[in-house]
């Protein structure tokens, strides 16, 4: 999941004073309910923003339908997760704040959040795994790329959310089958029924507060821990700057004996946290950076920025290292 960090940009002096016209205009016919005053400033980034990424004017008209269709969006969230189609993406949502996943209708294989593709960073060491167990199905963005990737590789998904694996033919994730099985189960259970299995964990379970306290504790990441083979290696998508994030951190380092890397993503406040059952993060950067060489699927940019974030975070100082 990705939380939304509605942007910040400094938009053009007159699109500001239009924007702020319409609204007034907006407020003084009581065309839409409005919040109160508390939150209007993040209401009006948010459908700046909006009407930026559409490419319309800021005049009533397009404000109005901007607020419709999110007055209709917190409706439809009361009743659970959310199917939210843009010009070019299919999204999952939980709530107004919070992507759950993200779909380009163009490319529905394509990793579309930035956070997604981090996760695929265990590619730099281990590029043909055998088997692959997930927590958090989503919109099946992670599950998706591997199965069309990573052909060899045996993927079982863990979703506690019986809602959300019931929209899993719109975003396009592949049917039951010997290569790949979704279990409508919690992941906490997922990985203590599964001892040293698999080669690669990736943890990305969420649901509308945030990470349930099941899978962020000491017991859980122990359980991970068992469940991986020798030299496998977990992928866990955390939120930073949360006040138990850092206690979250260490319930990791403790159950994986200090084997744990954390990066930032480039495009939310989430954070990456890799670890593993082994030796295999001791790699030096010059041999991670060889290796984004030989993996087509994901841009060799990406790669290199976890390379470096893994090393950073490991070493406290990266050197030079280009190849």
């Amino acid at each position: 999941m990705m939380y939304i960090q509605v942007s910040r940009a400094v938009w053009p002096p007159m699109f500001e004073l239009r924007m702020l016209t319409a609204v007034s205009a907006l407020e003084s016919r009581r065309a839409e309910i409005f919040p109160p005053p508390a939150v209007m400033p993040w209401l009006q980034r948010y459908l700046s923003s909006m009407l930026a990424a559409e490419n319309l004017d800021p005049i009533p008209r397009h404000i109005a339908r901007l607020m419709s269709n999110l007055t209709n969006l917190v409706t439809q969230l009361q009743a659970g997760p959310v199917l939210y189609k843009k010009r070019h993406t299919l999204a999952l949502l939980f709530d107004v704040f919070a992507v759950q996943s993200e779909m380009s209708l163009a490319d529905p294989d394509e990793l579309v959040l930035g956070y997604t593709q981090l996760m695929m960073g265990f590619l730099l060491f281990n590029a043909a795994p055998r088997s692959i167990g997930m927590i958090g199905l989503g919109g099946g963005s992670l599950a998706k790329f591997c199965y069309r990737h990573l052909s060899d590789a045996l993927i079982e998904v863990a979703e506690i959310c019986p809602q959300v694996i019931a929209v899993r033919g719109e975003f396009m994730i592949p049917p039951d089958g010997p290569r790949f099985k979704v279990h409508c189960q919690d992941g906490a259970d997922f990985v203590a029924r599964n001892k040293s299995r698999f080669d690669v964990l990736l943890n990305d379970g969420f649901d509308k507060a945030g990470q349930p306290p099941q899978l962020s504790s000491r017991r859980f990441y122990d359980d991970c821990y068992a469940s991986l083979a020798p030299q496998g290696m977990m992928v866990t998508n955390v939120l930073g700057g949360e006040k138990n994030t850092d206690a979250q951190v260490d319930a990791m380092r403790d159950a994986f004996k200090g084997e744990v890397y954390v990066i930032d993503a480039y495009d939310s406040l989430n954070q990456i946290a890799f670890a593993c059952k082994g030796d295999l993060l001791k790699v030096d950067l010059r041999t991670m950076m060889e290796r984004t060489r030989f993996i087509p699927c994901l841009h060799s940019a990406t790669l290199r920025l976890i390379a470096h974030g893994i090393a950073y975070a490991r070493d406290g100082v990266v050197t030079e290292c280009s190849m």
